[in-house]
């Protein structure tokens, strides 16, 4: 009987774990989704609201390392119309209890941006909580 608990309660704490981690990604893509959204509109508030308070964000200029607070990433963003010739998308994800990282991609007519998103579970939600970023102009062939 002892031998049958202990299965019972392996395979529950299997479901749970699955169950959770599928919440998790369906969470994730909700806060990327939602600085998506605002990175194609200029839309600073929502994403503000996808990034924590403690943000920081990281690229490379002319072979230098160039990190940005979210204040001043945010105050970089216009308000803008909704371009429909943006494509957004999260190439991988990767979680592991309450944290996770986001290989993402945003293609405009011009550029490709690739960004990596490292997230956090915190305060009730997830949060981008540090971002590295490049980018590559798409050649025109002619």
């Amino acid at each position: 009987m002892k031998k049958q608990n202990l299965i019972f309660v392996l395979t529950l704490f299997c479901f749970m774990n699955v169950y959770s981690q599928n919440d998790s990604q369906a969470l994730i893509k909700e806060t990327i989704e939602m600085y998506f959204d605002g990175w194609k509109k200029g839309d600073t508030l929502k994403v503000g609201k996808a990034m924590h308070s403690t943000c920081k964000l990281k690229n490379v200029k002319e072979d230098k390392v160039v990190v940005f607070d979210r204040k001043t990433y945010l105050s970089g963003f216009k308000p803008k119309a909704t371009v429909e010739n943006i494509e957004s998308k999260i190439l991988n994800l990767d979680v592991t209890g309450n944290i996770a990282a986001a290989k993402c991609e945003i293609k405009t007519a011009k550029y490709i941006f690739i960004d990596y998103f490292n997230l956090m579970y915190t305060e009730g939600r997830w949060y981008i909580v540090d971002k590295i970023s490049t980018r590559k102009e798409i050649s025109k062939e002619k």
